[in-house]
């Protein structure tokens, strides 16, 4: 497994589908008129995605969590610094040690692994961009990180970091996630496996492809969208939190849809789930 890197820049590229237009044809059709450069995307198509990105991003940021819930063990804590090149806007939890000593194993890794702005700096300067990054050039880049918490049976807390990225010359932001799943009773961090069976990741990522196979079937907002590669998700396998009665994965640009349309996430019941889910005591899935 790799080691989790800074939440600000876990900016993983991955191949993504290019299907732009190959060419514009003006109204009379004639041939010798045709425009054939394959990068250009029409101004209607341009309109089109942007429509359906602010209808996807919407439909991330209004998703409602349990932060109301958690106000006595959740206080949001942020970091906000800006200059010429670039805009850091993070917010990110930290729990009240006064009810629990065990919560500081929390804050000292979101500490030790965000919160690093040297290394923040270098790493904004070294990226490359995602895979559809067209449009018109911004003078200030931007990271803006939110969060949504849940809570399981006052057992586990699912912690989704969501990151808006704002990269020079893209025609709109892009977003990656990041996942933290943590035991309120023994103070440790748990992963796939805590959750799910040995050797199961095939089996789940089948559930997974499934599930979006039914989405793209549907059309609407999935047009471009593909399912999900192996290696792809033995990269992200522990990128999801736990609701009451489901599981929801998600998905950076690129993954699994490009930003402009498609889907950040996939959210599975438990019972579909049933399979692969390991059988155990300490597993709050199988209780």
């Amino acid at each position: 497994m790799k080691r989790l890197l800074p939440i600000l820049f876990l900016f993983i590229i991955f191949g993504c589908k290019n299907d732009q237009k190959k060419e514009v044809v003006d109204e009379n059709d004639h041939p010798s008129n045709k425009i054939t450069n394959p990068n250009r995307v029409s101004d209607k198509d341009l309109e089109q995605q942007q429509k359906f990105f602010d209808l996807k991003r919407e439909q991330l940021v209004s998703k409602k969590d349990q932060r109301s819930e958690l106000d006595n063990l959740v206080i949001s804590k942020s970091i906000l610094k800006e200059n010429d090149d670039y805009v850091i806007d993070f917010e990110y939890p930290y729990l009240n040690p006064e009810l629990d000593p065990i919560y500081d194993n929390f804050n000292k890794y979101i500490s030790k692994h965000y919160l690093d702005t040297k290394e923040i700096e270098r790493q904004i300067k070294e990226e490359k961009r995602l895979c559809d990054s067209l449009g018109v050039p911004k003078d200030t880049e931007r990271r803006v990180i939110e969060y949504k918490i849940y809570n399981l049976n006052d057992q586990l807390i699912s912690v989704l970091f969501y990151k808006e990225n704002y990269y020079t010359g893209a025609a709109h932001p892009s977003y990656t996630f990041e996942t933290l799943n943590f035991d309120l009773v023994d103070g440790s961090f748990m992963k796939y496996q805590n959750f799910f069976k040995d050797n199961s990741e095939g089996e789940l990522r089948d559930i997974l492809n499934q599930s979006l196979q039914e989405k793209i079937n549907s059309g609407e907002m999935y047009y471009d969208c593909w399912e999900i590669s192996e290696d792809d998700f033995a990269v992200l396998k522990n990128n999801f939190v736990i609701h009451d009665d489901s599981v929801e994965y998600y998905f950076d640009d690129c993954v699994i849809c490009p930003s402009y349309t498609g889907t950040y996430s996939i959210k599975l019941p438990f019972d579909a789930l049933a399979p692969v889910i390991k059988k155990n005591g300490r597993n709050p899935l199988a209780n």
